[in-house]
């Protein structure tokens, strides 16, 4: 499995550098209309993305870690809903939260994800029904082959873009290019959050599998040298007693 896996991380590697432009572009975007959405207003959603596969350390259980911190931290009266992406998030949050899941997405990690992948999630969201006041998705950044950060991404409805005080000072802004952007953004945002997470989880991995097979190498080791010493153990105490049988006949 490390080997499959490294063969993996390298692809998913190459992968991620073409991927980050759709969402550093999305949050540009958002960072410079200084977008911003109030946690205080009641109905929130929350998204976590993970994937089908485990054997890859905290990877998926950091963001469910992070989620339940978060959904204690929420003010009384808040409604939360949660969309959960891939199978990992849905069996420790669906026991946690069973009442809150809005959406579970499965098949997730088996390939590579793709942008068709991302646009069928953020449809599924966008229909729903459930209309948030404010959104963050969850999902690992990459750093490098041994590091990642749980980090979260804030998502925003469209009444809440076209409510921006700088947003007028793009042109030819109406309510349907509003629309159609952030269904986009949407998209590009869950399509760059997917190829973050399954770069990171390839990576880690790749280090659980180097670890397992090192600690199994540890174990057989010792255990080799138990069986060894054991063996030594009843040779010699048959040996003395074929010499103490001997020396009592003569």
């Amino acid at each position: 499995m490390q080997m499959v896996s490294a063969a993996k991380y390298a692809k998913a590697e190459r992968d991620l550098k073409s991927a980050r432009p759709y969402g550093q572009g999305a949050k540009a975007f958002y960072e410079k209309a200084e977008i911003i959405s109030d946690p205080q207003k009641p109905k929130h959603l929350l998204i976590a993305m993970t994937s089908d596969r485990g054997l890859c350390g905290a990877v998926h259980s950091s963001i469910a870690k992070m989620i339940r911190h978060d959904m204690a931290a929420k003010p009384s009266g808040t409604e939360t809903m949660i969309v959960c992406v891939g199978d990992k998030s849905r069996s420790i949050l669906g026991r946690l939260f069973p009442k809150n899941i809005l959406l579970q997405v499965t098949d997730i990690g088996k390939k590579p994800p793709t942008f068709a992948d991302a646009s069928r999630i953020a449809e599924a969201i966008s229909q729903s029904g459930y209309e948030f006041d404010f959104c963050q998705m969850y999902y690992n950044y990459f750093k490098s082959v041994v590091a990642y950060n749980t980090s979260t991404i804030p998502l925003f409805n469209t009444s809440t873009i076209s409510a921006s005080d700088k947003i007028t000072v793009y042109d030819s802004i109406d309510q349907e290019v509003l629309e159609s952007f952030n269904e986009f953004s949407l998209a590009s945002l869950i399509y760059y959050a997917m190829k973050e997470g399954a770069c990171s989880e390839q990576s880690a991995r790749m280090t659980a599998m180097d670890s397992a097979s090192k600690n199994a190498g540890e174990m057989i080791d010792k255990l080799t040298l138990n069986f060894n010493r054991t063996r030594q153990a009843v040779i010699t105490r048959e040996l003395i007693e074929i010499i103490s049988g001997a020396a009592a006949l003569k």
